[in-house]
């Protein structure tokens, strides 16, 4: 295996029919590279979607400036102003539905969500994780790998569920883990790969939707 992953399922967007248009409210706590690339994907005509929405929960969160000027309207949801995640959770399904959005794209939302987003949308909860689960969940990802020798590591797409990192596996990508790697190094290697395989694995829950 050379430095660039393998992708599982080994399938382009292009492959994937897409009859209809997806409507998406993105939630996300960091930079947002990650949604950056879906839009710079649905701006390509490869993903077939509209991003609604842009929630945030980070007072000085990157994401936001990246949201601005990609054109997404963005809100703000400090997790600090709700007694409780279901009360958060209540606060983003409200601004999810007022925005239209049909399907809820966890980009690097770094809080645990509850029964109340998860039953709302049921089946339409996506999360990207810096690993090959099941191995290595939780926070610090790339950091277990390390610690734990192994050679390969990666990303994966996912649904969510109320077992952290746990959900059916939509996609993932393999990293390998070169001599001196460091968290930083790997990390961001294992990044190109999620922007490559997040809207992969959007599509292909929708068309999952579609066939049931």
């Amino acid at each position: 295996m050379s430095a660039a992953s393998l992708i599982s399922p080994p399938l382009t967007l292009a492959e994937i029919p897409q009859p209809q248009i997806l409507s998406l409210g993105v939630l996300a706590s960091g930079s947002g590279s990650n949604l950056e690339a879906i839009a710079q994907s649905i701006r390509g005509g490869a993903l077939k979607a509209r991003i609604q929405v842009l929630i945030y929960n980070q007072p000085g969160a990157g994401v936001k400036d990246r949201a601005e000027r990609l054109g997404i309207p963005a809100v703000l949801l400090n997790h600090r102003d709700y007694a409780s995640r279901a009360d958060l959770d209540r606060a983003i399904v409200e601004t999810l539905k007022q925005a239209g959005a049909d399907w809820v794209i966890m980009a690097g939302w770094m809080r645990i969500v509850t029964p109340v987003l998860l039953d709302a949308f049921p089946r339409r909860v996506l999360n990207i994780h810096p690993s090959l689960l099941p191995s290595f969940r939780g926070v610090g990802a790339v950091e277990q790998a390390l610690s734990a020798g192994v050679k390969v590591t990666g990303c994966t797409v996912h649904y969510a569920v109320p077992d952290v990192d746990s959900g059916p596996i939509l996609a993932q990508a393999a990293v390998p883990i070169l001599p001196g790697d460091t968290p930083e190094s790997l990390h961001a290697r294992v990044q190109v790969q999620e922007h490559q395989i997040f809207p992969l694995g959007i599509a292909l829950a929708a068309q999952r939707e579609r066939d049931i």
